[in-house]
């Protein structure tokens, strides 16, 4: 229905007889309700015949006179009554913090479309945390416990330098401590921030092993940060892959972790590099040896040599090689091309971690590579793509290159989206 206003024009009006919002606002609000947000926020809030939010945030609202709907694990649900609203009922949306920030807001954008909502942020508890702990989180691994299986956090949070967690009732700072704990996963310093801005704001700092019998708020974000130096400990209980095996189960060196080659890379540059029982190989650059121990199982009884010149990589590689196995992989430790001359012949290398001195290591490795050996090199920037290609065109005079574009699927909440992973390219030769 519409009514008449000074000037000529319409406005429509609800049920009641109140001007109708033009679009539904999901309002952010921290622990002071009401008077922590902006007048236009609180406005809007009053002037609403119908609230939805969660059971939290609603009780932060006491003083809204509108019908209540809470938003539980129905949201298909929710976002039906939503819809039964439209045009005929003023309505808000009320989330902690900001809206899209692992809130549901983006889940009703997609169901109903963006133009039907306006967001107005307040301050996200996960920034709020980070900044009382004086913390970066520009890098931090962040979810909710809530939207995904607590294994699957923990296999993130394995190979992570910094966490941030939105904890739930169910699934407590101290039962991920204890959770962490029993798997080997000791190396982080720990921060509960709990009821943050509010009178009873309390922080607890301590290790894994100091809070896992503590108790604590259900209003709260637990923070990990990383100890120095530490390295991931390989995940356990999954059945290893003749190769293309995920990434987190070798052990890592931070802030390595995100160089390691990508299982999808791995498994085409194993493909691409041909190898037989009893052939010879060499990963030269190894770091933790991903590469050298999925090629050993390709070429035993032959050898997979993994050279690498940073100490700390090498004692991964021989971990990571007792972890899957493998008796036939040779950690090397030294600077290439120095160590060659001590080692046999190869039928297969792949170089990786080339860094500036390219043309005089792919130079040494085509010259050390048997008749008919294959040469397999990633590489993840221009320069170096561009500098690799006219060493190996030099060398061996056809390149086979490919692009690899990879992204992996990510469930949240009830939509599939992909997380990209950085491009890299794969340069081949054979020596004739």
């Amino acid at each position: 229905m519409a009514s008449q206003v000074p000037g000529g024009g319409n406005v429509a009006v609800s049920e009641s007889g109140k001007p109708m919002v033009t679009r539904i606002p999901i309002i952010g609000i921290g622990p002071d309700g009401l008077a922590g947000i902006s007048p236009r926020s609180r406005e809007l809030l009053q002037q609403a015949e119908v609230v939805f939010g969660s059971e939290g945030a609603l009780r932060l609202l006491p003083e809204l006179e509108a019908e209540r709907v809470v938003i539980g694990s129905d949201l298909p649900g929710v976002v039906e009554r939503m819809r039964s609203f439209l045009g005929r009922r003023n309505m808000a949306i009320v989330a902690h913090g900001d809206p899209l920030f692992y809130g549901t807001a983006r889940y009703f954008c997609e169901k109903l479309g963006p133009d039907t909502f306006e967001v107005i942020p307040h301050v996200s508890s996960m920034q709020l945390a980070f900044a009382r702990i004086k913390q970066s989180w520009e890098e931090a691994y962040l979810t909710d416990v809530s939207t995904r299986p607590l294994e699957e956090i923990i296999d993130k949070i394995r190979t992570a330098e910094t966490v941030g967690l939105f904890t739930s009732e169910e699934i407590s700072p101290s039962r991920i401590a204890r959770e962490l704990l029993a798997r080997g996963i000791d190396y982080f310093t720990v921060w509960v921030c709990e009821n943050l801005g509010g009178k009873d704001e309390r922080i607890t700092h301590g290790e894994l092993a100091e809070i896992r019998d503590l108790s604590f708020h259900p209003l709260n974000i637990m923070i990990l940060k990383r100890h120095p130096g530490r390295p991931d400990k390989p995940r356990k209980g999954v059945r290893l892959r003749r190769f293309g095996n995920p990434d987190d189960v070798f052990a890592q060196t931070l802030p390595k972790s995100g160089l390691i080659t990508q299982a999808e890379v791995r498994a085409v540059a194993l493909s691409q590099l041909d190898l037989h029982s009893g052939d010879v190989f060499w990963d030269v650059g190894a770091g933790s040896g991903s590469v050298a121990i999925e090629a050993a199982g390709l070429v035993f009884p032959g050898p997979s040599y993994a050279i690498e010149q940073d100490a700390a990589d090498y004692h991964l590689i021989v971990a990571n090689a007792e972890t899957f196995g493998v008796t036939n992989v040779r950690p090397v430790f030294g600077t290439a091309p120095e160590v060659f001359a001590k080692l046999p012949p190869p039928d297969a290398i792949f170089v990786g971690g080339n860094g500036g001195e390219v043309a005089r290591l792919l130079e040494a490795c085509y010259a050390a590579l048997r008749p008919g050996g294959r040469l397999v090199t990633n590489v993840g920037t221009l320069e170096m793509i561009s500098a690799t290609y006219q060493v190996l065109k030099r060398l061996g005079g056809r390149v086979e290159v490919v692009l690899m574009n990879l992204a992996r699927g990510v469930e949240q909440l009830e939509s599939l989206r992909f997380e990209a992973v950085n491009p890299t390219v794969l340069l081949r030769i054979e020596k004739t």
